[in-house]
């Protein structure tokens, strides 16, 4: 169940967020950005929304926010540069609410970008979690140095990112990593969102930082 929480403390003023909580007591904390603003990209986007709720199923608390300018959230789009504060502000604000948890940073296409590339250089996040990663359109540098283990979720028929430069780039990363190919899936995975949860389940249900 997603309940609202009290606005996090942005950058450039307060930003909207919603938290998934697990039935049980969490075992892991997960930051999750979302599409590009400037496409219509909210936290409440399909896929972000079901993966939110695929992670909370297997025992999660998932911080799921607006970007600047998004929804409720303060301040105006910046071309990446503020979003990526703004998702720091989001991993101190769930390291601050859940200091014993190991954290996941996680995002869908912009919002993959966004997360992987702060919880690279971020020593309180220690896994990585792109969905539809926007390879043809940034460099992810710091992501392909990284040893965190880091998850990629793809759609076979992605017609924005091809599954070709995906491979490729997973090929970069170093280990651990996993690639998942979603059958006949599109980029906004239209139709078959719920299967991105099930990949996540199935990716993570087992995963602990811990025991890398």
């Amino acid at each position: 169940m997603a309940e609202p929480v009290r606005r996090i403390a942005g950058p450039a003023g307060p930003l909207e967020a919603l938290l998934d909580e697990p039935a049980g007591p969490p075992r892991a904390a997960v930051v999750f950005a979302h599409p590009l603003p400037t496409e219509g990209g909210t936290m409440h986007t399909k896929v972000v929304f079901q993966s939110a709720k695929a992670l909370a199923q297997i025992g999660c608390v998932v911080l799921r926010f607006n970007f600047r300018g998004v929804g409720l959230s303060s301040g105006e789009w910046d071309n990446g540069r503020g979003e990526l504060d703004d998702f720091r502000a989001a991993v101190a604000f769930v390291a601050a609410e859940y200091p014993d948890l190991e954290m996941w940073a996680a995002g869908f296409s912009f919002g993959s970008y966004v997360a992987t590339t702060v919880g690279a250089n971020e020593d309180r996040v220690c896994a990585l979690i792109a969905i539809a990663p926007p390879v043809h359109k940034y460099e992810f540098a710091s992501v392909k140095m990284s040893p965190k283990p880091k998850f990629i979720i793809h759609g076979e028929r992605d017609e924005l990112i091809s599954l070709k430069r995906v491979r490729h780039f997973y090929a970069q990363l170093q280990e651990p990593k996993e690639l998942v190919e979603i059958d006949r899936a599109n980029h906004l995975f239209d139709g078959q969102a719920s299967e991105v949860g099930d990949a996540l389940v199935d990716l993570l249900e087992d995963f602990s930082c811990r025991t890398q």
